[in-house]
C-alpha cells in the first residue's frame, strides 16, 4: 500500500461492551452504535480482565456488562470484572436478561453504576451514559431538606391506593401513580410524596431500589416534634423528581402511629407538596378513617373474584356503620377483563350491582413485565412504557393534574 494513501484516524475507545457473545444482544449493539459511533469495542469476560491492566484501557469511560440467565453460574468472574472496572475508575452499566432478583442485587452491591433491563428501553441505554457524564449530585440529605422550604404552604392533593385483598395491586398503583404525576412533561414536573404508610409488609422501597433509612422510624416515633427538617430526613429521592417515605426497615405494629400522627405527617407533607401518594396497608388500624377524612380520591382496589367481592362488602357495611365517608372510594377493578370479553365484562356489572357499588376505574393486566419491573426496581414508564397498565396509569395521572389545575384556578 502507498504510504501517501490518506489515513483516516481511529477514535479513541471510550467504551467497551463485556458479554459472553454481544450477539445475544443486538439491540445493545444498536443503541451503543447510536450512542458512540465507532467509539466502542467489545470484549468477553475473561479479556475484560486481561484488558483493564493494558494502557489501551486508560481512555475508558465505561464498560457494559451484559448478561443473561445461562450466566448466573459465573457470578463470582461478573462481580470481579465490576471490581476491577471500579478500581480503576471504569464506571459499570449493568445489562440484565432474565436474571434472577438476587443475581441483580449481588452485582449491584459490588458496584454496578446503571441497570437497564434488555430488551432496552428506547432511549435508556443514552439516559443511563448521561447520568454516568453528569456531575455527582448532593447527598440524598441535602436534596431532601433543600426541597422542604420552612414556610411552605401548599396544599397538596391526596391520593390513597388501598388494596381490598392481597395481591390487586396497589402498591404497583401508588408507585407508578407517583411517577407519572412527578414526570408528566419537561415544562410540567408537580412535587410529588410518596408515602408508604404499610408499616409491616410495605413494598414501595422495593418497587423503586431504594434503601430504607432508619430516620423514617426516628421521624415517626418524634411526630410530635416534627418539622421540615426531621421529615426530610426521612425521605429519600428517587431520580430527583420523586420524594418517598418508606416503610421502616425493621417490621413494627400498625398501631404504632396514633390518628394524629398520621394527621401531622399528612399535612406536613401536604405543605411541600402538590401531590401527596399513600399506599396502606390492607388492614383497617384507628387511623383509617384519618387518612379517608383527609384524601381527595381513595383508590380501593378490588380484583373480579369472591374474596375482594366478600372484602368490599365488608369494608362497605363497616364504613357506612361507624358513618364514615363510603361515597368517597373509588374502586378500581386490577386485572379487568378486556374490551373484547363481553363474559368478563357482563360479569363486571353484575359484581357491581351486587355489591352496590361502582366500579369507576378498571385497570387491564399487565402481564409478566410488571412483575419484572418490581423485581428490578423501576417504574413502567421507565422499564415497560408501552404496557397497557402503564399506559391507563398515565391517562389517570394527567386527568388527576389536569382536574387539580381547574380546581386550583377556580379558587
Amino acid at each position: 500500500m502507498s504510504s501517501g494513501m490518506p489515513q483516516t484516524e481511529t477514535p479513541a475507545i471510550v467504551a467497551c461492551t463485556v458479554s459472553r457473545d454481544v450477539q445475544n444482544f443486538d439491540l445493545l449493539i444498536e443503541d451503543m452504535e447510536s450512542a458512540l459511533g465507532e467509539a466502542w469495542g467489545d470484549l468477553g469476560f475473561t479479556e475484560a480482565l486481561a484488558f483493564f491492566g493494558q494502557s489501551e484501557a486508560e481512555p475508558l469511560q465505561f464498560i457494559a456488562l451484559a448478561i443473561d440467565s445461562a450466566d448466573e453460574g459465573d457470578l463470582p468472574l461478573m462481580g470481579e470484572i465490576i471490581t476491577q472496572a471500579k478500581a480503576r475508575g471504569i464506571k459499570v452499566i449493568l445489562i440484565a436478561e432474565d436474571v434472577t432478583p438476587a443475581a441483580l442485587h449481588t452485582l449491584l452491591r459490588q458496584g454496578a453504576d446503571e441497570f437497564v433491563p434488555y430488551p432496552l428501553p428506547e432511549q435508556e441505554l443514552q439516559a443511563a451514559i448521561e447520568r454516568l457524564q453528569a456531575p455527582a449530585p448532593a447527598p440524598a440529605a441535602a436534596q431532601n431538606q433543600s426541597q422542604l422550604q420552612s414556610g411552605s404552604q401548599r396544599e397538596g392533593a391526596v391520593i390513597v391506593c388501598h388494596g381490598l385483598a392481597g395481591g390487586t395491586g396497589s402498591t404497583t398503583m401508588a408507585v407508578n401513580l407517583a411517577w407519572e404525576l412527578a414526570a408528566l412533561s419537561e415544562h410540567e414536573e408537580p412535587t410529588v410524596c410518596l408515602l408508604d404508610l404499610d408499616l409491616q409488609a410495605g413494598s414501595a422501597a422495593t418497587y423503586l431500589d431504594l434503601p430504607r433509612r432508619d430516620a423514617v422510624m426516628e421521624m415517626l416515633g418524634e411526630s410530635e416534634n416534627m418539622d421540615e427538617d426531621l421529615f426530610g430526613q426521612a425521605l429519600i429521592p428517587f431520580q430527583e423528581r420523586l420524594q418517598v417515605l418508606t416503610a421502616p426497615a425493621e417490621m413494627v405494629p400498625l398501631d404504632l402511629l396514633s390518628p394524629e400522627d398520621i394527621t401531622r405527617v399528612i399535612a406536613l407533607a401536604r405543605s411541600h407538596f402538590d401531590f401527596v401518594v399513600i399506599d396502606m396497608p390492607h388492614t383497617l388500624v384507628q387511623w383509617t378513617e384519618t387518612v379517608l377524612n383527609l384524601a381527595h380520591v381513595y383508590f380501593a382496589l378490588i380484583e373480579l373474584d369472591m374474596r375482594s367481592a366478600q372484602n368490599a362488602l365488608r369494608l362497605k357495611r363497616a364504613l357506612q356503620a361507624e358513618d364514615l365517608p363510603f361515597e368517597k372510594l373509588r374502586f378500581a377493578l386490577n386485572r379487568a377483563p378486556k374490551f373484547t370479553d363481553l363474559t368478563g365484562k357482563s360479569r363486571v356489572k353484575r359484581m357491581a350491582e351486587s355489591l352496590g357499588i361502582s366500579i369507576d376505574l378498571q385497570l387491564p393486566d399487565g402481564g409478566k413485565q410488571i412483575l419484572q419491573s418490581c423485581d428490578h426496581g423501576l417504574p413502567l414508564a421507565v422499564s415497560a412504557a408501552k404496557n397497557p397498565l402503564r399506559k391507563e396509569i398515565a391517562k389517570l395521572a394527567a386527568s388527576l393534574h389536569e382536574l387539580g389545575r381547574s380546581e386550583a384556578e377556580a379558587a
